[in-house]
């Protein structure tokens, strides 16, 4: 049975080609760079065939940044043989997943929760998560309305694995931006007034 990108995590993507030996540029998106550096290899979803993943095993990872990596692929040795995996996304099993602190979670671990406000009780269920620029946000629906709720340690406190719910303290007036609708006056121009 051949894996999908539904059984792994996304750990990056190729930036480009680096030097003429075959080396490449990695964007990782992980907390901690260094705990990658003995991987010994990653699944590569090549951008002319999506959905399939191709084994390819790492010779060399050194950090070059926070989020960069060089990367050396066994029997990728020229710029040519790199030239093709530019724009490629690095996918891992979710099973070597490294381990995390026991109050933290992965996202994926805790779409479907039940989310429930310290103060409000219990509000809707997790459905996905956006990584936006600015920050991650969790999507939850409540009363018929998408409402976000950004990803950061002072709004979400823990996940119970166990009840699969998510425990947050939303700041007051958060529900109601989603809840209330636009004013009409503020959505009509001002009427023209001739002098």
């Amino acid at each position: 049975m051949s894996i999908t990108p539904n059984d792994c995590y996304e750990l990056g993507s190729v930036v480009k080609p680096h030097g003429l030996k075959g080396f490449v540029v990695a964007a990782l998106d992980v907390d901690d760079l260094q705990a990658y550096r003995k991987v010994k290899s990653v699944l590569l979803e090549l951008p002319g065939a999506p959905g399939k993943l191709t084994s390819f095993e790492i010779e060399k990872l050194t950090p070059q940044s926070e989020a960069r990596a060089l990367v050396k692929f066994k029997g990728i040795d020229r710029i040519e043989d790199a030239e093709p995996l530019r724009n490629a996304k690095l996918w891992r099993p979710l099973a070597e997943l490294p381990a995390l602190a026991q109050d933290q979670f992965y996202f994926h671990d805790v779409i479907g929760f039940t989310v429930i406000d310290e103060a409000l009780g219990q509000l809707g269920t997790v459905e996905t998560f956006y990584e936006l620029p600015q920050q991650d946000v969790l999507a939850m629906q409540y009363q018929g309305q998408e409402v976000l709720i950004p990803v950061a340690d002072e709004l979400i406190s823990h996940a119970d694995m166990a009840a699969r719910t998510l425990h947050v303290k939303l700041p007051d007036g958060l529900l109601e931006v989603y809840l209330t609708p636009p004013s009409r006056e503020r959505d009509e121009p001002d009427e023209f007034v001739e002098p």
